[in-house]
């Protein structure tokens, strides 16, 4: 018989909290095996993938059922015994629905790093007791707090391997937080772990008398995402405009979009950018009928109670708290093209929520080495996985807020026009 997770009443599972949290650390840290134990302690494996898993240790001689080999799918990475690309798991608890990325920690893969835990929740980077922390540790607590996200927990692997010695946990949690504090890094939480033998994980272990802290699984069931997100600044970028073909179905004019941020409901009053009219909302739709109220990251269509022309791009928002229509931006850029690097006069596509435009590289004021924080500012490009800060002037205005207030609108991606690649991710740092 199938090992599967109940799954809660159908009306239950609508309403469960999403979780989305990234996974990093050095190599052999443990990451691929601490997901394998996540989704085999919450029963997530079917007994035919466990099977698998077990002839595949076997096969390599490993001792005991190597669990890493859950997440790293890829023959590469097998062979390499390292985690190449971003794999993403789901996995549930009573409690709340869970989206792993486990992101790969070589420096050469920090642009797959930063595409994992660009839309996280809390992000989890794992150490090793033995070793503590390392040049990636720090790079990684660097590119989470760069990408703003909220929630950070460092676990202390392999406690195992060094007796479960608290001198060795205090060591290495003391050095971690005087790191962090330099960062932005709002709520930090830090567990000491066994991956391999599960302890701490799905719960408190007998081997830890002096760790009081809760145990993984039942963090991230409890964290609060909920105040993470704005509710202030309403933002609905238009992704496409709904007008049905029917003959019964004559006078609907919607306007579909996911809810970046704020809140929605029926007699709101609204604006529209760039044209800067004004509107109220006459309702909200959904798949499942009317809503009386939208927020992020819900996916609904609005209809206002005027004709105005509206299209692909454009956004809605409040007549008094609006976004700035900027043609010149500063933002931090991700490199991620190993064909090019980004110069100063670069031209490239940028995709901004729901608009597109043309957009030309004024200027690099310089390159962060994310493992020292120190910047280069007689750099004349960024090589792949480089990050630095650059002056882009686009062709027509986006519609942007600053990263640090969105991430959903104060977020961009550069496309090569000539190979249609996404050659970089961006955050707005400043607009106008």
């Amino acid at each position: 018989m199938s090992q599967a997770i109940l799954e809660p009443e159908a009306g239950a599972a609508r309403t469960m909290d999403l979780l989305r949290f990234a996974t990093a650390g050095s190599v052999d840290d443990g990451k691929s095996t601490l997901i394998g134990r996540l989704l085999y302690d919450t029963k997530t494996i079917f007994a035919d993938q466990l099977e698998a898993v077990e002839a595949a240790s076997a096969s390599r001689g490993d001792e005991y059922t190597n669990l890493a080999l859950l997440t790293d799918g890829l023959r590469a990475e097998r062979e390499q015994g390292i985690t190449i690309d971003v794999a993403y798991r789901y996995f549930a608890t009573p409690k709340r629905k869970f989206i792993i990325a486990d992101t790969p920690g070589h420096i050469q893969y920090t642009r797959n790093m930063v595409t994992g835990a660009s839309t996280a929740d809390l992000a989890l980077i794992l150490v090793d007791a033995r070793k503590g922390l390392v040049e990636q540790s720090r790079r990684h607590a660097f590119l989470t707090s760069l990408l703003r996200v909220p929630h950070l927990v460092l676990c202390i692997n392999k406690m195992d391997l060094v007796d479960w010695d608290k001198e060795v946990y205090d060591r290495i949690a003391d050095e971690f937080t005087s790191f962090a504090a330099k960062l932005d890094a709002p709520d930090l939480t830090i567990i000491p772990i066994s991956a391999l033998n599960g302890d701490n994980i799905a719960s408190r272990s007998d081997k830890s008398p002096w760790y009081e802290g809760p145990s993984l699984l039942h963090h991230l069931e409890h964290v609060h995402i909920a105040s993470d997100r704005n509710l202030v600044d309403v933002r609905f970028p238009v992704q496409y405009v709904i007008r049905p073909q029917s003959t019964t179905v004559t006078d609907y004019r919607g306007y579909a979009g996911q809810v970046a941020s704020g809140v929605l409901k029926p007699g709101d009053d609204v604006m529209v950018l760039p044209s800067g009219l004004t509107s109220k909302i006459a309702s909200i739709d959904t798949a499942d009928g009317p809503v009386d109220e939208a927020f992020p990251p819900m996916s609904v269509t609005v209809r206002l109670t005027d004709e105005i022309d509206i299209s692909r791009g454009d956004m809605i928002c409040r007549p008094h708290n609006a976004p700035t229509p900027a043609q010149d931006i500063e933002a931090m850029v991700c490199w991620m093209d190993e064909t090019a690097p980004l110069r100063v006069g670069g031209k490239y596509t940028i995709k901004h929520t729901t608009r597109t435009a043309r957009t030309v590289v004024r200027g690099l004021q310089y390159r962060l080495d994310v493992n020292t924080l120190h910047r280069d500012e007689s750099a004349q490009a960024l090589a792949l996985n480089e990050i630095g800060r650059v002056r882009l002037r686009t062709t027509v205005p986006l519609l942007a807020d600053e990263y640090r207030r969105n991430r959903t609108t104060g977020g961009f991606i550069l496309i090569d026009e000539a190979t249609n690649r996404t050659v970089a991710a961006g955050m707005i740092i400043e607009a106008s």
